[in-house]
């Protein structure tokens, strides 16, 4: 259900780095972590936790279809068991000459899905992030 999705994707002040440091896969938590560092980086932005499981830097608003104003972060993160999730850095086909060379990954309707963080060129990731920074970010400075 929409409703209680939203309820649980809103930010939250649970502590983002015990979160990661929980994640029971150990290369998986290591990518989180080292993700996490090269988002706050590149954004310059502190992370949140948003809901129970994602990390989220910036504020976005959105419609949704049925016309109700909704909040999300602008990029973000979250260590899922199949891949490490990358949220916000392609969108209604954005950013593809990066993606070329980023490495191997696949793709989501605005998410990277990474299995390996050595699969990918960071500095394209570094890049990435900044781009969909740049364009997503609403955050008041």
């Amino acid at each position: 259900m929409a409703g209680s999705a939203d309820r649980t994707t809103r930010p939250t002040d649970a502590d983002v780095t015990a979160y990661l440091d929980a994640v029971p896969d150990a290369r998986r938590r290591a990518d989180a972590l080292e993700v996490l560092d090269l988002m706050r980086r590149a954004t310059g932005a502190e992370p949140r936790m948003w809901g129970p499981s994602m990390v989220g830097f910036g504020r976005q608003p959105y419609r949704t279809a049925d016309g109700k104003e909704r909040e999300w972060f602008a990029v973000g993160l979250a260590p899922r068991k199949a891949a490490l999730t990358l949220y916000g850095l392609t969108s209604y086909g954005s950013n593809t000459d990066l993606l070329e060379r980023l490495g191997r990954h696949t793709t989501g309707k605005g998410c990277v899905y990474v299995k390996r963080l050595d699969d990918v060129d960071r500095d394209v990731l570094t890049e990435l992030v900044r781009r969909a920074w740049d364009e997503n970010n609403d955050t008041p400075c």
